[in-house]
């Protein structure tokens, strides 16, 4: 019981300590956190959490590589680009995310906002009136994503899902994002209709090993179950925010290298 509460109390300091605003500059959320407009911080912080595989420098830059390419306004160019200002993605590439997946991205956010006004309403598209499992958020926002008429087979790869059994680490990052509300200046939590309190906690090869140290995490494959492990335990921590560990688990696994 000693040695549970010492972790617990571990944690709650973690968590304290990098929840923030100095944190944000070295974190692809400094890319959304450029902007004051809903859709736009939506819209930026939606392709930083895309691009958050590797370096988190080289996060960033292409994160914000991309924004200029959008004019620094990226609702609005997504809504009104031109076919000349278009040209102006054709050679960006990130890793494995090139210009076929791009454009198809631009695509999905044109058709998405020229209807909705939050790209909120398309994470509710396989939630039930009162449902708040993320799960179906996920599955749902999959398959809005591609339900348009013309889907390259290689972009699907770039936005993952649970029926695929992937944890779901970058979206259920950006969910983070867009729901937690604290007076920390990190997150946003500038939507209203996913509750923080059924968030999954994003979890990567790195965050594994840190909760299986701490006994926090038993299963070993690194896949969607285990991220409903772990946020189970988090929730009776904290039931209305567990994700907020997650501040602590990130810096743990990849920050200090725990």
């Amino acid at each position: 019981m000693e040695k549970a509460q010492n972790i617990i109390d571990f944690l709650n300091r973690k968590v304290t300590e990098y929840n923030q605003p100095r944190f944000i500059a070295d974190d692809p959320v400094s890319v959304p956190h450029r902007f004051s407009k809903k859709a736009d911080i939506e819209i930026a912080a939606f392709f930083a959490a895309v691009f958050a595989w590797g370096n988190r420098t080289t996060i960033i830059n292409k994160s914000n590589e991309l924004m200029r390419r959008m004019d620094d306004a990226p609702h609005a160019f997504v809504l009104n680009h031109s076919e000349k200002e278009a040209r102006s993605l054709l050679d960006f590439r990130h890793r494995t995310f090139n210009t076929t997946d791009l454009l198809y991205f631009i695509e999905f956010l044109n058709w998405h906002y020229s209807r909705h006004e939050s790209l909120e309403d398309a994470f509710l598209k396989g939630m039930l009136p009162g449902d708040q499992d993320t799960e179906n958020a996920l599955n749902g926002f999959y398959q809005h994503f591609f339900s348009l008429e013309h889907v390259p087979d290689r972009t699907r790869k770039h936005i993952a899902a649970p029926f695929k059994k992937s944890t779901c680490k970058r979206l259920n990052m950006f969910l983070r994002w867009m729901v937690r509300k604290d007076n920390c200046g990190v997150d946003f939590g500038i939507w209203e209709k996913i509750g923080a309190s059924r968030l999954i906690c994003p979890v990567d090869v790195h965050v594994a090993r840190v909760t299986r140290r701490f006994g926090l995490l038993k299963r070993e494959a690194v896949d969607w179950q285990a991220a409903v492990e772990l946020t189970t335990w988090l929730r009776k921590l904290d039931p209305a925010d567990p994700v907020k560990y997650d501040f602590a688990l990130f810096a743990l696994g990849v920050v200090e290298k725990y």
